[in-house]
Formats: structure tokens, C-alpha cells, sequence
């Protein structure tokens, strides 16, 4: 298996294509633009740089990185050839079932059909497919060419044969599969986001402030990143997605989104991709930020 597709070029597509292409494997990257494949490649090329100034790869390894990628708007003509996709859009129900209906339809009876969904039934997404017992979840951790973990979700119908295939596939990325059954949330999720979801009611009661109650969890549960910043990382509108997922799925009040973060969202305060969440990531704030650091 050297030829994977992955459909959507943001965040976790484009670092889930440049681990893939790190590893050595031919990828056919997709998006529904040309812009976004452009902002994609820049990105993977900014991260590979990373790399290459801390002495972890060389240009040599950049450039075949980068050479192992081809581009795609079209999906049919993106997994002709895949024996893997992997789908990283939007966490959007809707938009996954239609992109699952499409690959079903244009890959090859043998291609396995992943996706990197960090909360939707794995079940449901293979159901609207002619090969449930090829579909699986590859749930990445954010930032993917660093983080070990991928969570893989088995659906119903998921075989032994599929799932010990993607088990060993992780393990040349270089990364630590976990095997987990197909449950809203999964296992990450369903104990990340009632943390996250719990900081959010703290500030939204007015317990304590945004850098207070992360000094607390980064110093008095040594957590690297608090988790109000933790979530600004991910995405406000992310998290609501997953907790909705969550809540609808368990019908349980304890899932249910805090109203701070469901009105955040409406307002589009997503956190560090529109440049404000529960901190301000804008070009201003950073300079005044380094200005009060060289002032000390």
C-alpha cells in the first residue's frame, strides 16, 4: 500500500498528507480548490522548513517530501489509483456521508475507505457505502507530524482483516494505533471535550479568569497548554461540533455545551484560525505582547 489519497488540504489534511509523504508513500492530496491546495503545500513546505533548521531532515528529505504530493480539485481523478483514502474535512456530518457516497462510487472495489472524524459514528458514515467492512476511522492528533497517537475506530462492520492492515499501516508512520469501537466521541474526545467543556463553564460562572484557570491546569496538573488555549488550538467550533455529536449521541446533560461557547461561535470567535477566541492572536496583540517583554 504506497498510494493514498486524502481528502481535505487544512489543518489535519495537510499534516496528515505530509506524514504520509514523509513516510515515503505517493500522495494524492484533494481539495475543492485550488487556493486551499496552495495554502496546504505551503504549509506541509513551512513545516518540512521547521524540521530542516533543527537538524531532523535535510533538504534532500524536504524536496522528496514534497515530490511525493500531487495535487487534486477532483475526486474521481484524485483516487484512481488509491488503495487508501483518507478523508480530514469539515467535522460536518452531512458533508462526510456525501464525500463517503462519492468515494464508494470512484474508488476501487479494494480501496479502504478512512476517516479522520474525532467524534462521528464510523457506522453511519459506512452505512451510506457499498463496503462497510472497508471503512475505518484514522483519528490523527493535531499537530499530526508530531503526535504519536491515532486513535482507530472500528464500525460495525469494520473487518479484522481491514482493521489489522491500518494497525500496521500507522505503525510505519511511525505512530502509536490504539484500537477503540465506534462510540460518540471515542475515547479521546469523550474525555477531552467534557474537560475543555467544564474550563468554559468555570469562566462562564465567573469562578476565575481565562490565564487563571489555565495557570492552574498547566502548573497544578501538568498539562502543557491550559485549556481554554487548548481550546482556541482545536477550534471553538470544533469543540461544539464534537460535544454536540456527543450530547446527541448519550442524550446526556453532562455533554451539553456550554452557552459561552455556543455563543462565542455564533459570533465567530473560533480561537486562533479567525485570530480570537478566548485569547487575541491578531497581528496587534502579538506585537504589544513582545512589546511588554523587552519593556521588563
Amino acid at each position: 500500500m504506497k498510494n493514498v489519497a486524502v481528502i481535505g488540504a487544512g489543518t489535519m489534511g495537510n499534516g496528515i498528507a505530509h506524514t504520509f509523504a514523509q513516510s515515503g508513500f505517493k500522495v494524492q492530496l484533494i481539495d475543492i480548490s485550488e487556493a486551499s491546495l496552495k495554502r496546504g503545500i505551503d504549509t506541509i513546505s513551512k513545516n518540512l522548513d521547521r524540521m530542516v533548521a533543527k537538524e531532523k531532515i535535510t533538504d534532500a528529505d524536504k524536496a522528496e517530501t514534497l515530490g511525493n504530493i500531487t495535487t487534486f480539485t477532483s475526486i474521481p481523478e484524485g483516487v484512481e489509483y488509491a488503495s487508501l483514502v483518507v478523508e480530514a474535512a469539515t467535522e460536518n456530518i452531512d458533508l462526510k456521508l456525501k464525500i463517503f457516497k462519492q468515494l464508494d462510487e470512484a474508488c476501487p472495489e479494494d480501496t479502504i475507505l478512512a476517516s479522520n472524524t474525532s467524534s462521528i459514528s464510523i457506522t453511519q458514515i459506512a452505512a451510506v457505502t457499498s463496503r462497510p467492512n472497508m471503512v475505518i476511522g484514522m483519528h490523527f492528533m493535531n499537530p499530526v507530524p508530531i503526535m504519536k497517537l491515532v486513535e482507530i475506530i472500528r464500525g460495525y462492520n469494520t473487518s479484522d482483516e481491514v482493521t489489522n492492515t491500518i494497525m500496521e499501516l500507522s505503525k510505519q508512520l511511525g505512530k502509536i494505533p490504539t484500537e477503540v469501537n465506534d462510540y460518540p466521541g471515542f475515547v479521546a474526545n469523550r474525555i477531552l471535550m467534557p474537560m475543555l467543556n467544564e474550563a468554559i463553564e468555570t469562566l462562564y460562572n465567573g469562578v476565575a479568569g481565562v490565564e487563571e484557570i489555565d495557570t492552574v491546569m498547566k502548573l497544578g496538573m501538568a498539562h502543557p497548554m491550559g485549556p481554554l488555549q487548548l481550546a482556541d488550538f482545536i477550534g471553538l467550533d470544533i469543540c461544539l461540533s464534537i460535544l454536540n455529536v456527543m450530547y446527541d449521541g448519550f442524550k446526556n446533560p453532562k455533554y451539553a455545551p456550554c452557552p459561552l461557547l455556543v455563543n462565542m461561535v455564533m459570533a465567530g470567535k473560533l480561537g486562533v484560525k479567525s485570530g480570537e477566541g478566548f485569547y487575541d492572536y491578531t497581528e496587534s496583540k502579538k506585537a504589544e505582547k513582545i512589546a511588554k517583554q523587552f519593556s521588563k
